[in-house]
């Protein structure tokens, strides 16, 4: 059964003329129903709002899933945020706005949403992907990555008209929109090198981010923050920054990988972190991911600590090229 608070919202704000809080309410409706499965219903008030505008009103529709189709990939996300090694502030933040989620109806009887908008940033592989992926699993809903090759368009408007095509698609599911290099669509607009389209492109972006449910998470993410427009920042409820990998957490890390996979390195985390000190924690992912794939091809009579050896001599010389030629 519908929420008493959705259906109260969709008769008042009907009843009174409101289109913004009646299209935002019938929204939030049909996001529940897709979230509880029921894709019939869920598609049959998608096309009854979507016919809603074509008798006068002013609610704008719902895209077409051939309109969408090229501008996110869908995955289910499998990480957890305990698989994760993250600063202690960043955990309790993401932490936080899991709470808020699982526990919405709380929220929302006080007249309170939980937040919805996140801003990640630091250096390449410093687990900003992953914390946007941990994020959707904990939450139970479908991790959406914005593809910029189906966004970007080279003519002039087309790049804002499948943003909206985009936001249109999102907007009544449940979901974590990820936009990963957020710079490439959210640049400073008082930047003079750049181009009209480009600023008139994170107006309308800015605007669509400020329209969307709380049940569409939007994580942004960024290795260069400098370069964002000033007015991402106030529009982002969390904003979080993800360190290069230290020491300390790369040990953590091997760890916390070898308990749960049941692989045995043979060597002391130390020793691996050590000798891997340059790697991003992707990396260092990757590196694991070989170990185990040496052992498995090896058979179950192969030295770990030599299987291991084997790897790190192969990541040493990547990490460390010889540049004498």
């Amino acid at each position: 059964m519908a929420r008493a608070d959705l259906l109260l919202a969709l008769v008042r704000s009907g009843a009174g003329g409101d289109e913004l809080a009646f299209r935002r309410a019938a929204e939030a409706l049909i996001a529940e129903e897709n979230a509880k499965k029921h894709k019939v219903l869920a598609s049959q008030l998608s096309d009854a709002l979507t016919k809603r505008r074509a008798s006068g009103a002013t609610v704008s529709p719902l895209s077409r899933p051939q309109e969408s189709a090229g501008l996110f990939h869908e995955i289910e996300p499998m990480r957890r945020l305990t698989d994760l090694v993250l600063p202690s502030l960043v955990r309790q933040s993401a932490n936080g706005l899991v709470e808020e989620h699982h526990r919405r109806d709380l929220l929302r009887s006080h007249g309170v949403e939980p937040r919805h908008r996140v801003l990640l940033e630091g250096p390449p592989g410093s687990g900003k992907t992953t914390l946007a992926e941990a994020i959707a699993s904990e939450i139970a809903v479908p991790l959406l990555t914005v593809r910029y090759e189906g966004l970007i368009g080279s003519f002039l408007g087309e790049t804002a008209s499948r943003l909206d095509a985009l936001f249109s698609a999102v907007r009544t599911r449940p979901c974590v929109l990820f936009f990963d290099e957020f710079d490439a669509v959210a640049k400073e607009r008082g930047d003079t090198h750049e181009t009209g389209e480009i600023k008139r492109v994170v107006s309308s972006l800015l605007l669509q981010v400020d329209r969307l449910p709380s049940h569409v998470i939007v994580i942004a993410a960024t290795n260069h923050a400098e370069l964002l427009d000033r007015a991402v920042w106030r529009r982002m409820q969390i904003r979080l920054s993800l360190p290069s990998a230290s020491r300390s957490g790369k040990i953590e890390w091997l760890r916390a990988w070898s308990t749960r996979t049941g692989v045995v390195f043979g060597k002391t985390e130390r020793t691996i972190a050590d000798r891997l000190r340059d790697v991003s924690y992707a990396e260092l992912e990757d590196f694991a991911t070989d170990v185990q794939r040496r052992q498995i091809l090896g058979g179950f009579d192969s030295d770990p600590a030599s299987v291991t050896e084997g790897v790190l001599k192969a990541w040493v010389n990547r990490a460390r090229p010889d540049t004498d030629g």
